[in-house]
């Protein structure tokens, strides 16, 4: 069972504020949340995590797109 995090849990993950994290959502440099309500919405952690681990590794930004891109690719195929 994936853990899905809220806005707050995202901020503590990345140590972004709110507007960074969604601005960084929308320049595809963190994935997209996934709805879970009528007006609620959550991350994926283990997607969150991956990119997390990727900026330690020094990945240019064009590099965590891609990685971005397979996650939501990987998320909509149903490999999670």
């Amino acid at each position: 069972m994936q853990n899905l995090l809220r806005i707050a849990g995202l901020k503590a993950k990345t140590k972004l504020g709110r507007s960074t994290c969604l601005s960084q959502v929308s320049d595809n440099l963190l994935p997209p949340p996934i709805r879970i309500g009528a007006r609620a919405v959550a991350w994926v952690e283990s997607e969150v995590d991956a990119v997390v681990k990727a900026r330690i590794e020094g990945r240019t930004p064009e590099q965590l797109r891609e990685l971005v891109a397979v996650l939501v690719a990987a998320r909509n195929a149903g490999a999670l």
